[in-house]
């Protein structure tokens, strides 16, 4: 699998902010490389919205890694001259600082003859990625149509619907997002519990990446989780907990790891609960950009 995923899964950012690469022969005034940021780019209508969280850059000099960085940042490389110069975006997966990865589907940018100036610096300021054109996007979800791709579950108290009127400032607005999805729990209203309405055929090899991308914007605890089909019978998984977030934030789930441990399962869905929090009268759970993304 690309870039190693599962066993990058282990490295510590105290392991990540370290340089690895040593510069052949006696350079010592370093060139310098300013990264403000890192944006993808997207066909929509095959790979959905081109929302992301890029919070990192893993750099690499003639596929030495030079290290990891958060964005943005000016670090300084011992090399001159034209050098390849590879730059992977990377995430924080599951949303948490220590599991700090390059994303195995976004693609590297790389610079086949990039010209190292010692001294100087060579400002790449904004940079943009792409998705691979292998993957298979199983789940997308938007909110733009009026048909949503969720089933409410017994134990639910409401639903999930789209945001109005169009345009509406609470939701996750851009050029191809007009809408967003919305739960909203009260006191009579207190618990919410939807799926996917459609199950997904998981890749089952070994350390497989499968992802879950989704944006989202809340004042009340979500569990994400997945439901997993074996003989008919479904079995929950929780698998993370969305917490309050008053602005619009992105996370990429990792799923790849429960899908290769259950390998009897023949299919899964995805599951989102919710239960009104004691402190709070009402709650309002904003979600939208949904993949499910696999090679």
């Amino acid at each position: 699998m690309l870039y190693g995923i599962l066993g990058l899964l282990m490295m510590t950012s105290a392991f990540a902010w370290q340089g690895c690469y040593k510069f052949d022969g006696d350079q010592t005034i370093p060139a310098y490389l300013q990264i403000d940021s890192v944006s993808l780019t997207t066909n929509y209508s095959e790979e959905g919205a081109n929302s992301a969280k890029i919070t990192d850059v893993w750099v690499y000099v003639d596929d030495g890694l030079i290290g990891v960085f958060e964005l943005p940042v000016l670090f300084p490389v011992l090399a001159q001259g034209k050098h390849k110069l590879e730059i992977r975006p990377g995430i924080k997966l599951n949303g948490i600082s220590s599991t700090r990865v390059p994303y195995p589907f976004y693609n590297p940018i790389v610079y086949t003859n990039f010209e190292f100036v010692p001294e100087q610096v060579s400002d790449l300021k904004t940079i943009s990625t792409t998705y691979y054109s292998d993957l298979s996007f199983q789940w997308m979800e938007d909110f733009e149509q009026t048909a949503l791709s969720f089933e409410e579950l017994d134990i639910s108290d409401t639903v999930i619907k789209r945001t109005a009127p169009v345009n509406n400032p609470v939701a996750f607005l851009s050029s191809n997002s007009h809408y967003s999805g919305v739960i909203n729990l009260s006191e009579e209203k207190p618990e919410y519990g939807g799926a996917s309405f459609n199950s997904f055929i998981m890749p089952e090899s070994q350390g497989a990446a499968v992802l879950l991308e989704l944006d989202f914007k809340t004042n009340n605890a979500v569990t994400i989780g997945l439901l997993m089909r074996i003989n008919n019978s479904f079995t929950e998984i929780p698998l993370v907990i969305l917490g309050h977030n008053e602005e619009w934030t992105k996370i990429y789930i990792n799923l790849g790891p429960n899908i290769s441990l259950n390998s009897t399962a023949s299919d899964y869905k995805v599951i989102f609960r919710a239960g009104l929090e004691d402190n709070i009268s009402n709650a309002e759970i904003l979600i939208d950009n949904i993949k499910i993304v696999s090679r």
